[in-house]
């Protein structure tokens, strides 16, 4: 009888906070449903498709609204559990980010020197905030099986299942079975600076030091403000 190696999470799992929810650590699968609109206006529909996936057995399941700081925290969830090797993807694009196309190209292409998803045609499609070695791990853990533009419970429920099974299973065009864990430790690490507009971001080294000193310029000025009022007020 095989046995199908598994690896505990990293304490910290999942390290980021999302529209998400959490199922079992030992599967082999996480889901997402992209989201074409505004979080406060998901339909009730993602959110059975999210619940419907963990009840089937994903670790996690949830929503993606962005192709940057959105899909680092993706990034980041997974890879802290060397369980998950698969990243079922379902739901209408974004017509405005392109979300699961950036998905898409992530993993096939990866990034360029300043952190660019390569390929991707959407407005801002770049992963500042997490480091290159959780880039490549992700690329490396993850096989997306991706159902762009299609999206309902039976669809949610055969991927999830077919990719537990101990045996190669034909799913839509798919061959999919439980490789068990990547036999690498998890990662850990969060989000510490969100970077807001990622286009105006510096693109050379010499351009980072200058924007770097910059920002040590504002913060010394800002301190000794501070300071002059504290003494205004004495």
């Amino acid at each position: 009888m095989s046995t199908i190696f598994k690896s505990e999470p990293s304490p910290e799992y999942p390290p980021e906070e999302g529209c998400y929810l959490r199922g079992n650590d030992y599967s082999p699968v996480a889901v997402c449903v992209i989201l074409n609109r505004r979080r406060e206006e998901t339909p009730p529909d993602y959110e059975i498709l999210v619940r419907v996936a963990v009840e089937t057995g994903a670790a996690l399941a949830g929503t993606l609204q962005t192709e940057n700081i959105g899909l680092e925290k993706v990034v980041l969830n997974i890879t802290a559990n060397p369980n998950i090797r698969y990243l079922v993807q379902l739901g209408p694009e974004s017509p405005g980010h392109l979300t699961g196309a950036a998905v898409a190209a992530l993993l096939k292409n990866g990034v360029d020197a300043r952190k660019r998803i390569i390929g991707s045609e959407s407005p801002t499609p770049y992963l500042f905030n997490i480091s290159m070695e959780h880039i490549e791990r992700f690329r490396e853990q993850v096989t997306l099986v991706d159902f762009l533009n299609e999206g309902s419970v039976d669809l949610v429920r055969g991927a999830v299942q077919a990719c537990y099974q101990e045996e190669p299973t034909e799913f839509r065009g798919y061959r999919l079975f439980d490789p068990g864990a990547i036999r690498k430790p998890p990662l850990t690490g969060k989000i510490t600076w969100r970077v807001t507009h990622p286009e105006k971001e510096p693109t050379t080294d010499e351009e980072r030091a200058q924007h770097q000193k910059g920002r040590a310029m504002v913060e010394w000025v800002r301190k000794k403000m501070e300071e002059k009022k504290l003494r205004k007020g004495e």
